[in-house]
């Protein structure tokens, strides 16, 4: 019998600017590590303004993500000017954190959908729905990454992972992310000091972590629902984390960015 889960907590994604100044709303970083062990960092790139987001995040190094890469990236928008997206990361473990760094572009037509019985639409980016796998594989922390969509008055469900961490964000409509529609069941985080209501539904830029268990349920009522749905094996390591270089320990970081001073942060791939 399927053991379906509960949400745990509940919060809304916050504005900030990041880079050279682009406008993002951050669902969780820094300041909810280790919550959602394996990931670090979650931004939602919505804008129909390029004067938001045009000067991009300009050359800059990481590590942890893999031994040592520089890059840039600068956003364009599409021919009305609109840049919408979400960056996610994902933590590796100590012992992969040196690991030679790779690429893989994905783009839209690379991505299969899949339909449920109950009438979702979902597009795999990783993982599998359906019997429709996704394109991004071999992910040390096995991840899934899913783009689901529920028509108004269905549901659906998806069987994950006992043990590894489950969250969803919703970035279109409404819906119910537990059988229980109990707000106060879960930690919810209020918005404001003054934030007096606590509805059940969860709606636009909210983020639902869930608790323990094996199956994910979500329902809609009135109004159809858009969300990210992700899961991963949480790695429980220590985490040393500053700006976008992310080790295990404080003399790792010094040890990358004296590397990258001198100009020696970027390894040679091993043959």
């Amino acid at each position: 019998m399927a053991d379906v889960r509960r949400i745990k907590k509940v919060w809304k994604a916050k504005p900030t600017i990041e880079g050279a100044g682009v406008h993002l709303k951050r669902v969780f970083g820094y300041h909810e590590v280790p919550q959602l062990d394996p990931f670090l960092l979650l931004d939602d790139f919505r804008s129909n303004d390029p004067a938001e987001y045009v000067r991009g995040f300009p050359w800059h190094p990481h590590r942890g993500t893999g031994s040592g890469i520089i890059h840039q990236e600068m956003p364009k928008g599409d021919r009305e000017g609109r840049m919408w997206g979400f960056q996610l990361w994902a933590n590796l473990p100590a012992r992969h954190k040196m690991m030679d760094p790779r690429y893989r572009e994905v783009k839209r037509d690379d991505i299969p959908e899949a339909k449920t019985a109950e009438g979702a639409t979902v597009r795999v980016v990783c993982g599998e729905v359906a019997g429709v796998r996704g394109p991004v594989r071999e992910i040390v922390t096995e991840p899934e990454y899913l783009d689901v969509s529920i028509p108004a008055r269905s549901s659906f469900r998806h069987p994950v992972k006992a043990g590894h961490t489950v969250f969803a964000y919703v970035f279109e409509g409404e819906g119910y992310f537990d059988p229980e529609r109990d707000p106060y069941a879960r930690e919810d985080v209020a918005e404001s000091y003054f934030d007096m209501e606590r509805p059940c539904v969860c709606g636009d830029r909210t983020v639902v972590l869930y608790g323990p268990g094996d199956t994910v349920a979500v329902s809609t009522e009135e109004r159809p629902v858009r969300f990210l749905l992700v899961s991963g094996r949480p790695l429980g390591e220590p985490i040393a984390w500053y700006g976008p270089i992310v080790m295990n320990t404080q003399a790792e970081l010094r040890v990358a960015f004296r590397e990258y001073e001198q100009g020696r942060f970027v390894k040679h791939a091993r043959q």
